[in-house]
């Protein structure tokens, strides 16, 4: 069980690592004089970015079959560019930076995840028993980079993801790596599993499902400036929205069934579809801070059962693989949409027609879940019953 503690810890400390990243950055450019189309083609170029580093890192892993080395190497390369990006006035060297830790914060996340889920399985733990403390970590830091960037201004994220890094790297090293397969990676056996007509079908729903959510996480900080509120409202937002997760994830052992994937992941996109329709009509900044407690809801319900599913169907040996896959969708290829649409959509019509819009594509990922369930998923809960 010490592993655990080691892995929950590394899991606090990237996640508050990524809250300082991810949900921030478009505030930080705002405040810099940046237009909503600007802030989303940096974005997207940085989720072209990932949709390199996340495939290459992943590779990296599987074929050295180690995911503890990587994650040590990763973590020591983004607290620097991290620092640096929040330290420096330089425009150029602030665009470099941002790149430098898309490179080498992003890739970490599948990689954090596929050691969760093969440290669960070795340990004979639940999944969500270690991923709770990555959305305690989120939530806690959200409130606190809100806090630190309205009293103290950017060079604070600087200092405090700098310290987060260094802690983060001790952990690391103390981490077990994760347990491999002892099965050769084959190119045949990647192939097999990438031209499989569920797993398609599969992808396309995470690609479907994740536009919306990634069009809310970039956008979120820009809408409630817009409305009237500060970074501090920022932080409370994702503080809600990350600590509703912990219930979930730590109740997943209860919740998430074998063969009962499709079904979570299509009612998890019907809240999605709630959360942003009323997202669209909110006036009160505060409210819209309110309303991300419907992430319980939402993504811990998705990604959790979009996990498991996909480790059903991926060869053992490319695991990371897969993972690294079903991230770049969810992260990665949806992020670049989402930032490059978004900004554009939203500098042109608004926040309320931005959310009017992704409601409407959770509602169609919602429906597109129902038939793959119908197609795949109760068939072969019918299968295991029998």
């Amino acid at each position: 069980m010490k592993s655990a503690y080691t892995v929950k810890s590394f899991n606090f400390l990237f996640f508050a690592l990524l809250s300082m990243f991810i949900p921030f950055l478009p505030l930080y450019f705002s405040d810099r004089g940046l237009s909503e189309t600007q802030i989303g083609t940096i974005i997207g170029i940085g989720g072209f970015i990932t949709l390199i580093a996340q495939p290459l890192w992943g590779m990296i892993s599987d074929r050295l079959r180690t995911i503890r080395k990587v994650l040590l190497l990763l973590v020591i390369c983004c607290t620097v560019t991290g620092y640096s990006l929040y330290s420096t006035d330089n425009y150029p060297l602030i665009l470099l930076f941002v790149m430098l830790t898309y490179f080498f914060l992003m890739p970490i996340d599948p990689l954090t995840e596929s050691l969760n889920f093969r440290v669960a399985e070795s340990e004979g733990i639940s999944y969500g028993s270690l991923r709770t403390y990555g959305a305690l970590g989120y939530a806690v830091m959200s409130l606190a980079a809100g806090f630190l960037m309205t009293e103290y201004g950017s060079r604070s994220l600087g200092i405090t993801f700098a310290a987060l890094g260094l802690i983060s790297l001790v952990v690391a090293f103390l981490m077990p790596d994760a347990p491999v397969s002892g099965k050769p990676l084959t190119i045949k056996s990647l192939k097999n599993f990438l031209s499989n007509k569920e797993t398609l079908l599969f992808l396309i729903l995470v690609f479907i499902s994740s536009i919306p959510a990634r069009m809310n996480d970039t956008y979120l900080g820009l809408y409630i400036k817009d409305l009237g509120g500060k970074p501090d409202l920022l932080g409370l937002a994702w503080f809600l929205a990350a600590g509703s997760e912990i219930l979930v994830f730590s109740l997943s052992f209860w919740w998430l069934r074998k063969n009962k994937e499709l079904a979570l992941i299509a009612f998890a996109g019907a809240f999605y579809f709630i959360r942003f329709f009323i997202s669209a009509w909110i006036k009160d900044p505060n409210w819209l801070a309110y309303i991300q407690l419907l992430q319980i809801f939402t993504f811990p319900i998705f990604y959790t059962a979009a996990i498991q599913y996909l480790y059903r169907i991926v060869p053992v040996e490319w695991r990371a693989t897969g993972q690294t896959v079903l991230a770049l969708l969810f992260f990665g290829v949806s992020g670049i949409i989402a930032s490059f649409a978004g900004g554009a959509l939203y500098q042109a019509l608004g926040g309320h027609t931005m959310y009017l819009t992704i409601s409407a594509l959770s509602l169609i990922g919602m429906l597109f879940g129902l038939v793959l369930y119908r197609k795949y998923g109760r068939n072969k809960s019918e299968e295991a019953s029998s």
